[in-house]
């Protein structure tokens, strides 16, 4: 189903102050969803601001993967009740994964009656059609389907970056593992066409980009819902021979499905990066069994040395939960050990949060906060040891860096990533922001490098 931009564009409301701001919540899905949302409103003629006090429109993007995620959105609502007090016109839209949950919609505008629009994951397209009808009609809006729609194309992107991009070549998940409520808020696994995908990262190269990420919930499971047969190795070699684009990524890859074309094909294309995120979750069998991970310890490990063969220069990221319902102190040392084997370039280490309608929230044997937060520590120090290790392990060599802007953390810095992913700093000019250029690397910080440009 292709976006209709003609009646995208019929829909302009003539205001003064056409200024929005998007808050997103969770993963880099909620972001390229954010990017559309950003992308349909600047081509009706609104302007986006960091500052929700100065915006008209003021839009939360949310993530129900975990109650912090929850608790901020609460938290942001709460605070906009002066405002809607103080400027009756402001427009407030809450969306995305939260509010696909049962009955969460319904909850919000109780909690929240100033709320203006309501929708969900599966029709974040139509929200130009809800902003008009608020702005024209008057009235409020809540519309969350139920089930997976057609995948539209053709919408409107504001992309952050003008070196790099998201783009989403899958969506929903079939796996249902026992914590993850995503199975329920994005349905079923649906896989974009090769060509839709393939337009997309052709036109991304014509306007400057030189690095795309592949996004999908399980991107090993691509080609699910096409007419067409074409595995997720085959798009890889397929996108590798367009002219013009220096890099690929991809996340995220569920390691029961990570099969050896994959890694092959990860090895021959001389675009896709040598870094990988694989998910491990636990170490302990036990848990991964109660998890309904479909893996062992054992073949975790087995398919990381297999990529490392393979695929000398890769570095490994991961998810770890800590805590989930019945975890054991020789469970949690299982996890230690497999951190401390693999050594992980970059490890995301969540405590167990409870969802409602999934299977481990019903589990006995919940584990206290108070256990959960000693845990936390010592894998943080564990992983932490490993990232420190690899890059140390950097000082001395010249890498290629595709330079993305000023660092974060010191403006008067350049920062980009190396292909396998690993965070560099330097001195350099403007001029070369969206380049590729060579650094060689002279400091190694805990969770970045210091270099130099090669001239």
């Amino acid at each position: 189903m292709n976006f209709d931009i003609e009646k995208l564009n019929s829909e302009k409301i003539n205001e003064e102050k056409k200024l929005f701001c998007i808050s997103t919540f969770g993963c880099q899905m909620n972001e390229e969803d954010s990017e559309k949302l950003s992308g349909m409103l600047k081509r009706i003629g609104y302007e986006r601001t960091e500052n929700n006090e100065e915006a008209s429109i003021i839009i939360f993007n949310t993530c129900c993967v975990r109650e912090n995620a929850e608790n901020k959105v609460y938290g942001n609502l709460g605070r906009l009740k002066k405002q809607k007090k103080k400027n009756p016109n402001l427009i407030i839209a809450i969306c995305g994964c939260m509010m696909q949950q049962k009955g969460k919609a319904d909850e919000m505008l109780k909690r929240f009656p100033y709320v203006d629009i309501i929708f969900g994951t599966h029709n974040s397209y139509k929200f130009p059609e809800y902003l008009n009808r608020v702005k024209t009609e008057g009235v409020q809006i809540k519309e969350i389907m139920d089930k997976e729609t057609e995948i539209v194309e053709g919408l409107p992107i504001d992309r952050k970056s003008d070196a790099k991009a998201f783009v989403t070549i899958m969506y929903g998940c079939n796996n249902f593992c026992t914590y993850c409520i995503v199975p329920y808020v994005r349905g079923r696994e649906r896989s974009r066409k090769p060509e839709d995908i393939e337009n997309e990262i052709k036109e991304l190269v014509s306007n400057g980009y030189k690095e795309v990420t592949l996004l999908g919930q399980n991107v090993n499971s691509y080609g699910k819902g096409l007419e067409e047969n074409m595995t997720f190795a085959e798009l890889l070699r397929k996108i590798n021979e367009i002219e013009g684009l220096e890099r690929i990524r991809f996340m995220t890859s569920h390691p029961k499905d990570l099969t050896l074309d994959v890694v092959y094909a990860i090895r021959d294309c001389d675009k896709v990066c040598e870094q990988i995120h694989l998910p491990v979750q636990s170490g302990s069998d036990r848990i991964l069994k109660e998890m309904n991970r479909h893996y062992t310890k054992k073949q975790y490990l087995e398919l990381a040395k297999t990529i490392r063969n393979e695929i000398p220069d890769v570095t490994f990221s991961t998810d770890i939960i800590v805590g989930f319902p019945g975890e054991t102190e020789e469970d949690f040392n299982e996890t230690l050990e497999l951190v401390k084997e693999v050594q992980y370039d970059a490890a995301f280490t969540y405590l167990y949060s409870r969802r409602n309608y999934t299977p481990a929230d019903k589990m006995k044997n919940q584990i206290s906060d108070e256990v959960k937060h000693e845990r936390f520590n010592r894998l943080v120090e564990a992983s932490n040891a490993g990232i420190a290790k690899g890059n140390k392990e950097a000082v001395g060599k010249t890498y290629e860096i595709l330079v993305e802007g000023p660092s974060k953390n010191d403006d008067s810095k350049l920062t980009g990533r190396t292909r396998n992913s690993r965070l560099v700093n330097f001195e350099g000019g403007e001029e070369l922001i969206g380049k590729l250029i060579n650094v060689k690397i002279i400091k190694a910080n805990s969770f970045s490098l210091i270099g130099e440009v090669v001239k």
